[in-house]
């Protein structure tokens, strides 16, 4: 019964202060990440091996959801050369903030690895309406934020994969734990690239046929939860699973019925997804926060600048001029989605501790307000910025 009523206030708040902070122009994640912040404080602490569940769920439909619905294998193959350099240039920089901070904070070299993938990703949805209120989602530099900011998400995820491995053995692995790693992540590859070619289509012919109530939408459902716990028995974290799940079914004609994409989508976003913000907010550490105010302001103004410059230079290596590579730099700033599905991972798996947990959910919260403002300022700028690269 408690766990019932905790869920239902849950769910409550976050959609309540997630309505707050929308019609303030800000996303909705801010206020699911609040509503946890608020109750952890002033109710629960986030002990409950049911929350825990339903969080962990919540982790693994928003990245299925991601590939499922985001992502398109074709749109990658097509755009990938062109995005190439900024990608590798940004995700260099930020990872390399990231895990140089957590050396200089003698974190160890996993935590450090760790707090280079934490830095890595980017939430392009953040800035998404605002490219769109300055008609600048289909500019170059727009066109090019979308393209990197999936690479980003893939990248991030195959990261992680590699950590998670890594953190079994607790050390720098050695040559044969690298083949290891690399066998695994390979073995799931091969199975799951096999089932999202020649299986999962048949089977979703065969589903349609049936005859029972929304087998599509359930089936759907299997695969999210298949491709997760198969990732899970290769040694891998669910959540990669579930990202690759939803990405070899993205490009199947029966499993995108607009009908049945609402349907996840709601079961994801209505339920699932802000339990596991609300429990990111319940987990923030606030006293920790009040007492580690210089490694907590190096992680936020790092893993911005990061982006920033790493974005800046790598489009400007491909003939961005000033003002759109300062666009492109300002868009990969925010975090969100996958970063907290990151650092949960890691937090779990006892990678990381509470101050540097803390210390990337505030920077995600931060990122979040400041970039958009950023790139608004930026766009309506655009004389000042100009020069040609010519």
């Amino acid at each position: 019964m408690e766990d019932l009523l905790l869920l239902l206030l849950i769910v409550f708040l976050a959609k309540v202060f997630g309505e707050v902070i929308e019609r303030a122009g800000f996303p909705a994640i801010l206020g699911e990440i609040s509503a946890g912040i608020v109750i952890g404080v002033l109710f629960i602490e986030p002990d409950s091996e049911v929350l825990s569940f339903f969080a962990e769920l919540g982790a693994i439909f928003l990245l299925f959801t991601a590939g499922y619905r985001e992502v398109h294998i074709a749109q990658l193959r097509s755009a990938s050369g062109k995005a190439l350099i900024p990608t590798i240039s940004q995700m260099f920089f930020a990872f390399g903030s990231g895990f140089l901070l957590g050396l200089v904070f003698n974190l160890g070299f996993l935590q450090s690895i760790f707090m280079g993938v934490a830095f890595s990703p980017t939430s392009i949805g953040v800035v998404v309406k605002t490219l769109i209120d300055f008609d600048y989602l289909s500019s170059r530099p727009g066109t090019m934020m979308l393209t990197s900011a999936i690479f980003d998400d893939i990248i991030g995820i195959f990261l992680l994969s590699i950590v998670v491995t890594m953190a079994t053995y607790n050390q720098a692995p050695s040559g044969m734990q690298i083949l290891i790693i690399a066998a695994k992540l390979v073995g799931y590859m091969v199975i799951m690239g096999f089932l999202g070619l020649k299986v999962f289509p048949r089977l979703f012919t065969c589903v349609q046929k049936m005859h029972v109530k929304e087998s599509i939408f359930a089936f759907v459902i299997i695969i999210a939860l298949f491709s997760a716990y198969l990732a899970e028995v290769f040694g891998l974290h669910a959540v990669i699973g579930a990202f690759i799940g939803g990405l070899l079914i993205s490009d199947i004609p029966l499993a995108k019925i607009s009908n049945v994409q609402s349907k996840v989508s709601g079961l994801a976003y209505g339920i699932f997804v802000p339990i596991f913000f609300a429990f990111i907010g319940m987990s923030v550490e606030l006293e920790i926060v009040k007492t580690s105010g210089l490694f907590i302001a190096l992680v936020v103004v790092l893993a911005l600048l990061g982006k920033l410059i790493g974005g800046f230079i790598g489009t400007r290596l491909i003939g961005f001029d000033y003002h759109d590579s300062l666009v492109f730099g300002l868009g990969m700033m925010p975090r969100a989605g996958v970063e907290l599905v990151v650092i949960s991972a890691g937090r779990t798996m006892g990678i990381i501790g509470d101050e540097a947990f803390s210390a990337i959910v505030l920077m995600v919260v931060i990122s979040i307000i400041v970039s958009p403002i950023l790139l608004k300022v930026a766009i309506m700028n655009k004389g000042i910025f100009g020069r040609s690269a010519n």
